[in-house]
């Protein structure tokens, strides 16, 4: 009965060695950790492209924040130019009608000379002094191009002429400017005062 018994056990040790035998082995015959070093391996990589992605949005905004900067410079330069350019329009404008006193003043100084001979050399002294301011006038101005309209035998023009009145004048001046009643002058290319007009029709 022993003896059965043993052999009996012997059989089942013999096929429980026979079953472990017959089971695949993994490649390395190390069982799951290759799958474990497979997501070791993976997790760097996806570090990386995450870290690329990071870099990529920053140079986005980086970017975009220069652009803003440039933006805002330009914009800024632009509205002190403006500025500039506002107040010293103001200043010559205020200065016209200077001018234009001293065009009156020499006109009628030239027109009406003085019956007395005695005064004839004072007129002349004093004519010639308001020439010569009234000429610096025009110099500081040309200087920093203020410069009258063009108004003599030229076509009537909107941009830079106002028509106080019109006047038969002939076929051949027929919306020409055949007089100007009050000088306009322009900043650079800006009107800063029409040049009040009398036009042909």
């Amino acid at each position: 009965m022993k003896k059965e018994k043993i052999e009996k056990l012997n059989d089942e040790m013999i096929r429980s060695q026979s079953e472990l035998n017959d089971e695949p082995m993994a490649p390395n015959g190390e069982g799951q950790e290759p799958e474990q070093e497979h997501e070791q391996e993976q997790e760097p990589v996806d570090e990386v492209e995450t870290l690329k992605a990071r870099i990529e949005e920053l140079e986005d905004k980086n970017l975009r924040m220069m652009a803003e900067f440039d933006n805002y410079r330009r914009r800024t330069n632009k509205e002190k130019l403006e500025l500039m350019a506002t107040a010293g329009e103001r200043i010559f404008t205020e200065m016209l009608p200077l001018v234009d006193d001293f065009e009156r003043a020499i006109e009628a100084m030239g027109k009406e000379p003085n019956p007395d001979p005695s005064l004839k050399g004072r007129e002349d002294s004093m004519l010639s002094g308001v020439k010569l301011i009234y000429n610096k006038f025009l110099a500081f101005l040309a200087a920093n191009d203020v410069h009258p309209i063009e108004t003599e035998g030229v076509d009537f023009n909107t941009d830079e002429h106002e028509a106080v009145t019109t006047f038969a004048a002939g076929e051949e001046n027929k919306g020409k400017v055949i007089d100007c009643t009050q000088k306009g002058y322009k900043l650079g290319e800006k009107v800063i005062r029409f040049a009040k007009v009398v036009v042909g029709e």
